[in-house]
C-alpha cells in the first residue's frame, strides 16, 4: 500500500509543503487531471519490430491502450497483449517469452530470484499508474463504507484482523429490511492475479479465502458479477468500476474515518488500499535496452501515456516519479 512518506520518497518531492501544493495534478472537487510538468512523448527513429506482454488483467487494458498510443507513433511496432494474472509475469520474462511484464504488485522474492539466477541481475520494476483497489457493492446496496476490519470478516476463513465473528449477511453490517437476512455474495480473483495476491496479504493478512468466494478469471468478471448480483461484494482495480456497481468508502479499523477511493486518498495513502502499478521489464546492467521496449517505457510516463492512465480509470504518476522511472531505460 502507498503511504505519504512512500510516496514522498519515492516522488522525491521535497518539502511536504510542495507536496501539499502540488494537488497531485487534480482539482480536489474535480476530475483527474495529469501533472503539468509530464513531458511530451517525442519520437525517435528506428523503432520497429514485435514485442509480447504478459502479465497482469488489472493492467490489461492500459497495455492495450499503450500499444495502440504507442502504433499511432511507430506504425511498424505491433505488441501482443496476454493479461492472465500478474503471476504469469515473471516467469514470461524469465523465459524471455514476453518483453514486458505488467503486474498490479511488485514481484516476490522467489520470482525475482528465478529471474537472477538466470540472468545475473534482477528485472526492473517501472511505476506506471497508481490504483486505488476497490471494494465493490451493487448500486441498490445502501451500504456505504466498512473497514478493513469487516472486510477480513467477510471474505476469511482466519479472521486474522481480530473480528470475532463471520460475517455472513448484510445484517451483520447493519443494513435492515429486505437486506437483513440477505447472504452476502462474495466474488474475488484466482491465485494467479496479484490483486487476489495483494487483498490477501493486506485485508487477509495471508489468511485464507472462504471456500464460498466465487473465483473471477478476470476484474470485469468480478465487476459484471457484482453488477448483475444484488446481494453481492467483490474486489478489483478501479479502472473497472461501472456505472453498475459502487467502491465502498474503507477505513483500516472499525470506528476509524473512512476514506473514498479516489485519486486524492490513494495519492497520500490515506485510501488504506491504494498501490502502484508496475511494468517489469529485463533490462541487463551497463547495456542498452531494446529500442522498442525503452521507447515503450517512455511514452507510458509520458504526458501522452499518463493521458491514457486517466483515460482508462486508474490515477497518472506524478512528473518526479515519471522522472525517476525514465532512468531506469537510458
Amino acid at each position: 500500500m502507498l503511504n505519504r512518506r512512500q510516496f514522498l520518497s519515492a516522488a522525491t518531492l521535497g518539502t511536504a509543503a510542495g507536496f501539499v501544493d502540488i494537488k497531485f495534478g487534480f482539482a480536489q472537487d474535480g476530475p483527474v487531471k495529469i501533472d503539468a510538468d509530464l513531458k511530451p512523448y517525442e519520437v525517435v527513429a528506428g523503432v520497429s519490430g514485435n514485442a509480447s506482454s504478459v502479465g497482469s488483467d488489472t493492467l490489461n487494458n492500459l497495455m492495450t491502450f499503450w500499444a495502440e498510443s504507442f502504433k499511432k507513433f511507430y506504425p511498424n511496432v505491433n505488441i501482443q497483449i496476454e493479461g492472465k494474472g500478474s503471476g504469469t509475469a515473471p516467469p514470461a520474462l524469465t523465459q524471455g517469452t514476453a518483453q514486458f511484464g505488467p503486474m498490479s504488485r511488485p514481484m516476490k522474492p522467489t520470482e525475482e530470484d528465478a529471474f537472477e539466477s538466470k540472468y545475473g541481475y534482477k528485472p526492473t520494476a517501472i511505476r506506471t499508474a497508481v490504483d486505488a483497489l476497490g471494494v465493490f457493492v451493487n448500486k441498490d446496496n445502501p451500504l456505504k463504507s466498512l473497514s478493513l476490519d469487516e472486510v477480513d470478516a467477510i471474505f476469511s476463513k482466519a479472521r486474522r484482523r481480530g473480528l470475532r465473528k463471520q460475517v455472513a449477511t448484510w445484517g451483520d453490517l447493519g443494513l435492515t429490511g429486505e437486506w437483513t437476512d440477505k447472504p452476502i455474495s462474495m466474488y474475488g480473483r484466482n491465485s494467479a492475479s496479484g490483486t487476489y495476491s495483494f487483498f490477501k496479504e493486506h485485508v487477509l493478512k495471508t489468511g485464507d479465502f472462504r471456500d464460498e468466494v466465487k473465483e473471477q478469471p478476470g476484474s470485469a468478471s468480478v465487476i459484471l458479477a457484482v453488477a448483475t448480483d444484488r446481494y453481492a461484494i467483490g474486489y478489483s482495480g478501479i479502472g473497472y468500476a461501472t456505472s453498475s456497481v459502487r467502491a465502498l468508502g474503507l477505513s483500516d479499523k472499525k470506528g476509524e474515518s473512512p476514506k473514498a477511493a479516489n485519486a486524492e486518498n490513494a495519492y497520500s495513502g490515506e485510501y488504506p488500499l491504494s498501490r502502484f502499478l508496475f511494468i517489469y521489464i529485463n533490462r541487463a546492467p551497463g547495456k542498452p535496452l531494446d529500442p522498442l521496449v525503452r521507447e515503450f517505457i517512455r511514452m507510458v510516463v509520458s504526458k501522452e501515456g499518463q493521458e491514457v492512465v486517466v483515460k482508462d480509470g486508474y490515477f497518472p504518476i506524478l512528473a518526479a516519479v515519471a522522472t525517476e522511472e525514465l532512468k531506469k531505460v537510458v
